[in-house]
């Protein structure tokens, strides 16, 4: 009964810790972190106090009352305290954080060792790829790497074959740098384009226990029949034909079951091995091929994820629904469907690289084809904002059925906001105009950060883009799009995210349907879908079925907008007068306040509570330590007041101290992903 009573007391001692020392070290403190050092801090101190004292006692006899008024108690807890605090603080400073969704660094969801445990094995793997590097050349090559060099060639194939032996997402990271023309010299896109993935297809057994674990239902109670010999198998997932109990053709997409394991591993290890790209060549770091590395890591998560993809490719179907051009997009069956399975309607058809016997069947107009899915595509650009981004050919099909255009494929999928569609509408414009002026607003609003630029010279070099263009009869897209990247990257500039994603998937857009049409002018029949688009939008009120009701909405709508600008608009002649006059008397002055923003106010506030904080525990330190010498030399009763207020402010001091430490290492990984 002895033990059990003292186990109890050990348990409520160990609650109050918790408490406390979470109060003591701030908000936002980890769970796990927290526990695991509050219980080792009172096993290591519970076992020392036992050791050193309580077993030469008969501390099982005493009642709790008579323990907390022991001395040695009061040193116990307090030890109990600041151990498991300062436990706390090594863990936050030795805990390894791996790559979050969007690219930032955060802490693992695994307990402490494990993350140590996986942390080793990934250093192990991230050797074996810098000795493969080295071994094949590629680092030392990359010494001598520029921009237009003779080594270009070399360093590129050193470069596929590091990837090639590095295997599985190195492979597909390389696939996707291919795309990137308006970064790479020809050699690596040459190279990078020739990396192949093999992958084992799954097996009829694991198919079938995929499909028994991941389906809603029975198997039997959904499908009529499966193909279990796949159409397709790639490093995500592969998929079978199959029939649905109601007689629909349909293809069910399954997750490799591994795959969640190979993005564990390899995803941070890319991330690491491009930033160890980045510092050995200055060229390498000016393409910002770890944010390429970022950026695919968050692809590829989404990719894994086919709850993303079903949502992707639910808005895709709903828009070609209601869209005038006739694209098909497969259908979703979402009562099978989820994130590890995806069960949509089979459309029939062949990719248009190898679809010539399906276009002369049909006797399908090829230009007429090609502009049928450009347009869509700008819809899908300029007035939906959600766009297919990978528009490779084989991802466009053309239907054996009707020779229609097939989309397939919605893992990765670009999202515009209305500024950004606007702003890229501008931009096309300006090209059309050849103006300068309205290119660089446009592009302006379409990088990120781009102020502190100096106007004049960024609208030369935009001019000097558009001489190069002029006075021929067709546009080369491919050309135009890779200049406005070097522009923006030559003022330290770089394209936002969804509009890098945009511009590129017009250079795939535009290869790919010359495949169909290789007299495709993408900027010629843009004009016309702007000019068509706009028409009908105009006119639209008055053509459809209500016209009876929708002139008078339009009129509505037209006043409403007026109201709302023409109090402004008048308004504007008095404000510029006054403008004006201020400027002239001098008593216009530019003011900033650092504390009129909001991050500013919160980070120069939380900087002096912090450096008052520091102060205090220094104060405490040093004020502590001093009473404490004094007392050496004190030969009375009262010396004993002064060594416990001494040893209480040290503790204190410590306490503030940690509680700074680990506030500190915290911002530190999440400002700087250490």
């Amino acid at each position: 009964m002895g033990i059990l009573k003292f186990l109890i007391e050990l348990i409520v001692i160990a609650l109050l810790i918790y408490l406390i020392s979470g109060r003591l070290m701030g908000p936002k403190v980890d769970f796990r972190k927290r526990v695991l050092s509050v219980s080792m801090g009172v096993v290591l101190t519970t076992f020392l106090y036992w050791y050193s004292y309580l077993r030469f006692t008969d501390y099982l006899d005493l009642n709790t009352l008579q323990i907390v008024q022991d001395e040695t108690s009061i040193l116990w807890i307090g030890s109990m305290l600041l151990i498991s605090m300062l436990l706390y603080l090594f863990f936050e400073l030795f805990d390894p954080v791996e790559l979050g969704e969007l690219g930032d660094r955060k802490a693992g969801r695994e307990l402490f060792f494990f993350r140590w445990r996986n942390r080793l094995r990934e250093q192990k793997r991230l050797s074996r790829i810098l000795e493969i590097s080295v071994r094949n050349g590629f680092s030392q090559a990359l010494d001598f790497a520029r921009r237009r060099g003779e080594n270009d060639l070399e360093l590129a194939r050193a470069f596929r074959v590091t990837l090639e032996e590095s295997g599985g997402i190195f492979i597909k990271f390389g696939q996707m740098l291919s795309t990137h023309t308006e970064l790479f010299p020809p050699a690596f896109i040459k190279e990078l384009g020739s990396l192949q993935q093999n992958v084992k297809p799954l097996t009829s057994e694991q198919v079938e226990k995929l499909l028994n674990e991941k389906l809603p239902y029975r198997i039997e109670d959904v499908f009529a029949q499966v193909d279990m010999e796949p159409l397709a198998a790639g490093s995500i997932g592969q998929v079978h034909r199959a029939l649905l109990k109601n007689g629909d053709e349909v293809v069910v997409k399954l997750l490799r079951p591994d795959i969640r394991g190979i993005m564990r591993d390899d995803l941070n290890l890319l991330v690491e091995f491009t930033e160890w790209l980045s510092k050995k060549s200055a060229w390498i770091n000016n393409i910002g091929i770890r944010d390429l590395a970022i950026g695919f890591a968050n692809s590829m998560r989404e990719e894994v994820n086919f709850n993303i993809e079903i949502r992707n490719t639910n808005q895709l179907y709903n828009i070609m629904e209601k869209s005038d051009h006739r694209i098909k997009v497969p259908k979703v069956y979402t009562e099978y469907s989820n994130d590890k399975l995806i069960v949509l309607e089979y459309l029939e058809g062949k990719s248009i690289a190898k679809g010539d016997e399906l276009f002369n069947f049909f006797d399908v107009d090829r230009s007429g084809f090609a502009q049928e899915v450009l347009f869509s595509y700008l819809e899908q650009i300029f007035f939906n904002g959600i766009f297919h981004s990978d528009p490779h050919p084989g991802n466009i099909f053309i239907d054996r059925m009707d020779g229609n255009p097939i989309i397939l494929d919605f893992g990765a999928v670009g999202r515009l906001t209305e500024s950004q569609r606007n702003a890229l509408y501008l931009f096309v414009l300006g090209i059309q105009q050849n103006d300068t002026d309205i290119m660089a607003d446009a592009v302006l609003e379409l990088v990120q950060e781009g102020e502190s630029i100096d106007r004049r010279k960024f609208e030369y070099a935009l001019g000097q883009t558009l001489m190069r263009i002029s006075h021929i009869d067709k546009i080369p897209t491919r050309e135009l799009i890779h200049s406005m990247f070097d522009v923006v990257r030559d003022f330290g500039l770089k394209f936002q995210p969804p509009v890098s994603t945009a511009l590129r998937a017009l250079i795939v857009l535009d290869s790919t349907l010359r495949l169909v049409d290789p007299d495709l002018d993408m900027f010629k029949e843009s004009k016309t879908f702007a000019k068509k688009h706009k028409t009908t939008y105009l006119f639209k009120p008055f053509t459809q079925p209500s016209a009876t009701t929708q002139p008078s909405a339009t009129k509505e709508k037209i006043e409403e907008e007026l109201a709302v600008w023409l109090p402004e608009l008048m308004k504007v002649p008095k404000r510029l007068d006054r403008l004006v006059q201020r400027v002239e008397s001098g008593k216009v002055i530019l003011h900033h306040d650092v504390f009129s923003d909001k991050h500013n106010s919160m980070f120069v506030t939380q900087l002096f509570s912090r450096f008052v904080l520091l102060m205090t525990g220094i104060t405490f330190g040093l004020v502590s330590a001093a009473l404490l010498a004094i007392a050496q030399f004190i030969d009375t009763g009262y010396a004993v007041y002064l060594n416990i207020a001494s040893y209480a402010g040290l503790f204190l001091s410590v306490v503030l101290l940690v509680r700074l430490s680990i506030q500190a290492i915290r911002d530190m990984k999440r400002t700087s992903g250490l």
